[in-house]
C-alpha cells in the first residue's frame, strides 16, 4: 500500500491509493504500536504528533478529573486518547478524553469480545501548541454528526472552551476557571486552572 501526503503540518494525513478499510486499519495500527493513528471517513490515514511537556500534563489533568466523575457517576466509564472509536461514517478517532454510557456500550466479558468503542456521548479535545484550529473545529463536528451529544475543545493558548452541541452554533466560554457538564454528563465540571497553568 502505498501513500501521498496531504499535509506536512501537523496532523499528517496520509492519502492512499485506494482508501484504507477499517480492517487494515486496525492492522496497520498494531504493526505500528509507536504511532497514534485515525482513519478519516474518506480512508485517509491521519498520524496525530506525540504530546509534548506541556499538553501531556493537561490532558492528564481532564483524564483524572473526568475519570474520577465517572467513577463516583457510576453511569458510563472514562476513554482516553489512545482509545479508538469506530463512528457511523466509517471513521476511527481517538479523543483526547471522552465518556461513554453503559447504555451505549457494554465492556468485553473476554478478549474475543474486545471491539472497538462507538461513538461516545461526551468528548473532550484538547488544542496543543502544533494544532491547527480549523481541523479540530472540523473534528468536532465529526464527533457530533456521529452521535457524540456534548463535546469540548480546549484551548489553553486563549484560555477559551468551545462547546459543540448538535444543531446548534459552538458556544465559547473564554478565561473562566471551570466548565459546567450537562445533557450525559451533567453534574462533570472540569475545573481549568491547572490546564490554564
Amino acid at each position: 500500500m502505498s501513500f501521498a501526503l496531504a499535509e506536512i503540518s501537523p496532523p499528517l494525513r496520509l492519502v492512499p491509493e485506494e482508501p484504507v478499510s477499517a480492517e487494515d486499519f486496525w492492522r496497520i495500527s498494531a504493526a505500528n504500536p509507536q504511532l497514534r493513528m485515525e482513519l478519516a471517513a474518506n480512508g485517509e490515514l491521519i498520524v496525530m504528533t506525540p504530546t509534548t511537556g506541556r499538553s501531556g500534563p493537561r490532558n492528564a489533568q481532564i483524564i483524572r478529573q473526568l475519570g474520577n466523575w465517572a467513577e463516583e457517576d457510576g453511569r458510563g466509564t472514562l476513554l482516553e486518547s489512545n482509545t479508538g472509536c469506530a463512528l457511523p461514517d466509517g471513521s476511527i478517532l481517538c479523543p483526547d478524553a471522552a465518556w461513554v454510557s453503559f447504555d451505549r456500550w457494554t465492556p468485553p466479558t473476554s478478549e474475543e469480545d474486545d471491539l472497538p468503542l462507538p461513538c461516545p456521548e461526551f468528548v473532550i479535545e484538547l488544542r496543543s501548541k502544533s494544532d491547527r484550529l480549523k481541523p479540530l473545529r472540523d473534528k468536532m463536528q465529526v464527533w457530533l454528526a456521529n452521535g457524540c451529544e456534548l463535546a469540548w475543545l480546549i484551548d489553553p493558548t486563549r484560555k477559551a472552551v468551545e462547546i459543540y452541541r448538535p444543531s446548534q452554533q459552538p458556544e465559547i466560554q473564554e478565561g473562566q476557571s471551570a466548565v459546567y457538564g450537562e445533557g450525559p454528563v451533567a453534574g462533570f465540571v472540569l475545573k481549568l486552572g491547572r490546564i490554564w497553568g
